[in-house]
C-alpha cells in the first residue's frame, strides 16, 4: 500500500465510522415509544445461530413452512403488494444498518383532535443506490396505477406523498381476512359505519437512510439531528438516559416507552371529553381519577432488550416506577427479595414451575384502599361480602380473621405434560396451584366460607381423607365454547404450609403423599443458567422445560390437526380467517400434519428461566433460553 493513500483511507473509515446516527440520537424528544434494532446486518448474523433461527431453516421443517409461506404470501403478501405497488421483496437484504419504528407526539395534547404520528427508519448504507432505484420505481407504479401523489422537499431533500383512504386498506385486509360479521353486516345495512379517513404518509431516502412518516414536522426533525442540527434528540429527555446504560447500550434490540407523557395526556383528555355520563351516578368512575387511584400515573417508562450471548439468548423488561410514587396496582404487585428456588417438593418432571413470594395480606389490603379511591361504594360493596360471607352457617364467623389473616407470602405453581395426547387436556395439562400460611389448616377450612358467596351453579363443598388430610370438593359448572355446560372439581386441601389447590385430584394426592426421590431443583445446570436472570433470591423465579413441554404439544398437535379450528375457533384471529364458519380454514394455514417427529429436531429445544425483582427505581423481568447443547456447530 503506498503511504500517500494512507491519509484517504483513514478519512474515508473515518466518514463510514460516523455514519447515520443512532437511533437515540435520531429521534426527536418528543417521541413516545419506539423499537429498534441499531445493528441489523450484525444482529441477523447473531440471530441466525440461534437455535430457533436454526429450527427454522432446518429440512425437516420444510413441508410445514412452505405451506405456511405461500398461503401468507398468496393471501396477504401479492394482495397489499398489488394495491400499494410495492414489492417487498425488493427491499429484502437493503437493512444494513438501524431499523427503527417510533411513535412521536406530533403534537397529540390530549385536548385537540390531533393524533400521535409515526416514522419508520431504515439505513441501507452500502445499499443506498438500490433503495434509491426502488423508491423510484415506487413512485412510477403509485402513478401508473392512478393513485394520487404530491412532491415537496423538506430540507431540500424530495419527499413523496402517497396519498389514500383507510377504506382502501381496510378493503384491502378485508380479502386477506375476511370478516366473520360480513353477514350480519349486509343484513343490518341501515348501521352506521365510520367514514374513511384520507392518511397522506411522506416517503422519502436522505443519504442511506430511508425515511417514512405521516407529518412532516417530525420528518424534518430527523433531517435536523442527521445533519448535526441542535434539536433536541431523544437521547437528552432523562427518562431515556436513565434507561440507555443499563438496558440499550449493548442490546440487538431495544425498545422504549414514554409512559408518564401518554397517561398525563389520557388524563387531560378525560377532563376534557364532553360524553355525557353513564350508568347510576354513584358508580361513575372518571378516567381521570381511574389512572392515579390505579397507581398508572406514577409509572414513568416501559423498556425492554434482547441481547445474544455465547451461552444463549437474555431478554430483559423494565417498568420505572419510583418506589415513593408507588400505589394501587404497582404496589399489590410489588414484592421483597426472598427465597424464589423450587422447593423440595416440586418433582423433577414438572415442565413449568413459578414462584412468587407476595405478601398477600399487604395486597389485600392495598386493593381494599384502592377501591375506596376509586369509589368508596366498591369498596363498600367489597366490605359487606366479606363481612357476611360464612354468617350464613356461623354466626360468629370471622373472614378477615380465619381467611384473610391466615394468608402467607408465598405463591407457587408447577405444572406437568398432559396425561392423554388430546386436544382437551393440551389445553388443560394436570397443575397444582399452592398459596403459603402461617396456619395452613385454618386457612383451609375458611375457605369453605367461600362456597357462600360463588355462584348458584357450583355445588355444595364435600370432604373427604386422605392421608389424614382433609381434601375438600367444589363441583363447578361453567360453559364450554360450544355452550354446553362442563363440569370441573377444584380440590384443595392444607399440607406442609401450604393450601394446595388443583382441578386434577391425583396432583393434589400426589402432593400430599410427599416430596418425590427426584426433585426439580436438582435439575443439571438449573442453579447456574439462574443466575443469569438474578439467581432465585430475588422474590420471583420461573422455569420452563420446552423439550418435554414442545414435545408433548407437537405430538398432539400433529394427531389433532384437523381439528385445531374447534380449539382456536373462538380467537379473534381465527374469526378473521372464516373458521367460525369452516375451522378446516386453518388447516389450510397452519397445517400441523406436516410437522415431522418431534425426535429429529428435539436438539433444538432446552429450557428456559425467569426471574423478577423490585427495587426503589422500579420492577425488572428477565428471562434467559440457554443454548440448547446438541444445537451447537
Amino acid at each position: 500500500m503506498k503511504l500517500h493513500a494512507l491519509p484517504i483511507g483513514v478519512l474515508l473509515a473515518l466518514s463510514c465510522a460516523a455514519g447515520t446516527p443512532p437511533p437515540d440520537k435520531l429521534l426527536p424528544g418528543d417521541t413516545l415509544g419506539f423499537i429498534t434494532v441499531p445493528e441489523f446486518s450484525a444482529a441477523g448474523s447473531n440471530w441466525s445461530k440461534w437455535a430457533m433461527s436454526q429450527l427454522w431453516k432446518d429440512a425437516a421443517l420444510k413441508p410445514f413452512k412452505e405451506k405456511l409461506l405461500e398461503k401468507l404470501k398468496s393471501d396477504v403478501v401479492t394482495p397489499l403488494e398489488r394495491e400499494f405497488g410495492i414489492k417487498l421483496a425488493d427491499y429484502a437484504g437493503l437493512a444494513r444498518g438501524q431499523v427503527t419504528f417510533a411513535v412521536t407526539s406530533n403534537g397529540w395534547d390530549g385536548k385537540s383532535e390531533q393524533d400521535p404520528g409515526f416514522l419508520f427508519l431504515m439505513d441501507s448504507r452500502d445499499k443506498s443506490d438500490a433503495l434509491k432505484t426502488n423508491l423510484t420505481n415506487l413512485k412510477k407504479k403509485w402513478v401508473d396505477s392512478g393513485k394520487q401523489i404530491k412532491t415537496e422537499k423538506i430540507r431540500d431533500i424530495e419527499f413523496t406523498t402517497l396519498v389514500f383512504s383507510s377504506d382502501e386498506l381496510s378493503k384491502t385486509l378485508d380479502k386477506a381476512f375476511p370478516k366473520a360479521e360480513e353477514a350480519k353486516e349486509a343484513a343490518e345495512p341501515d348501521q352506521e359505519k365510520k367514514p374513511a379517513r384520507k392518511l397522506e404518509w411522506l416517503i422519502g431516502q436522505s443519504e442511506s437512510l430511508l425515511i417514512l412518516g405521516d407529518s412532516a414536522k417530525e420528518i424534518e426533525k430527523i433531517l435536523i439531528r442527521q445533519s448535526g442540527g441542535s434539536v433536541p434528540s431523544l437521547s437528552e429527555q432523562g427518562s431515556f438516559a436513565a434507561n440507555y446504560t443499563a438496558l440499550f447500550r449493548d442490546a440487538q434490540g431495544y425498545g422504549w416507552v414514554n409512559l408518564k407523557t401518554i397517561f398525563e395526556t389520557l388524563s387531560k383528555k378525560s377532563k376534557t371529553s364532553d360524553a355525557p355520563p353513564t350508568g347510576e351516578p354513584s358508580l361513575q368512575l372518571k378516567p381521570d381519577k381511574l389512572l392515579a387511584a390505579l397507581g398508572l400515573t406514577a409509572l414513568q417508562t416501559l423498556s425492554f432488550n434482547l441481547r445474544d450471548a455465547p451461552e444463549g439468548c437474555l431478554a430483559n423488561v423494565f417498568l420505572s416506577a419510583p418506589e415513593a410514587n408507588r400505589k394501587g396496582i404497582l404496589k399489590v404487585l410489588s414484592f421483597e427479595a426472598k427465597d424464589a428456588a423450587p422447593p423440595p417438593f416440586i418433582p423433577a418432571d414438572a415442565v413449568k414451575f413459578s414462584r412468587w413470594r407476595l405478601d398477600i395480606q399487604k395486597a389485600w389490603n392495598t386493593l381494599e384502599n384502592m377501591l375506596v379511591e376509586i369509589n368508596p361504594q366498591y369498596a363498600g360493596l367489597i366490605k359487606l361480602i366479606v363481612d357476611n360471607a360464612g354468617k350464613d352457617k356461623d354466626p360468629n364467623f370471622d373472614l378477615r380473621k380465619s381467611l384473610i389473616a391466615n394468608l402467607g407470602d408465598d405463591i407457587l405453581s408447577y405444572e406437568k405434560t398432559p396425561r392423554r395426547p388430546t386436544l382437551e387436556d393440551l389445553n388443560s395439562p394436570p397443575s397444582l396451584y399452592l398459596i403459603g400460611s402461617p396456619r395452613a389448616e385454618q386457612l383451609a377450612s375458611a375457605l369453605k366460607a367461600i362456597g357462600s358467596i360463588l355462584p348458584q351453579q357450583t355445588t355444595k363443598l364435600k370432604e373427604r381423607e386422605f392421608l389424614g388430610r382433609k381434601v375438600y370438593s367444589f363441583n363447578m359448572t361453567s360453559a364450554g365454547k360450544d355452550g354446553k355446560k362442563v363440569d370441573r372439581s377444584l380440590h384443595y386441601a392444607a399440607s406442609g404450609g401450604y393450601v394446595a389447590f388443583s382441578f386434577d385430584v391425583a396432583m393434589l394426592e400426589e402432593y400430599l403423599r410427599g416430596p418425590a426421590s427426584k426433585t426439580l431443583r436438582e435439575t443439571p445446570g438449573l442453579a447456574e443458567v439462574a443466575q443469569k436472570v438474578g439467581g432465585m433470591g430475588t422474590g420471583l423465579f420461573g422455569y420452563e422445560n420446552q423439550q418435554e413441554s414442545m414435545r408433548a404439544t407437537l405430538d398432539i398437535l400433529k394427531k389433532e390437526s384437523g381439528s385445531l379450528g374447534n380449539l382456536f375457533g373462538g380467537s379473534a384471529l381465527t374469526g378473521r380467517l372464516g373458521m367460525k364458519e369452516d375451522d378446516r380454514k386453518f388447516k389450510d394455514w397452519v397445517d400441523f400434519s406436516l410437522l415431522p417427529d418431534f425426535e429429529k429436531i428435539a436438539k433444538y429445544f432446552h429450557f428456559m428461566v425467569w426471574g423478577g425483582s423490585v427495587n426503589a427505581e422500579g420492577i425488572s423481568i428477565k428471562m434467559f433460553s440457554p443454548t440448547p447443547p446438541n444445537s451447537k456447530k
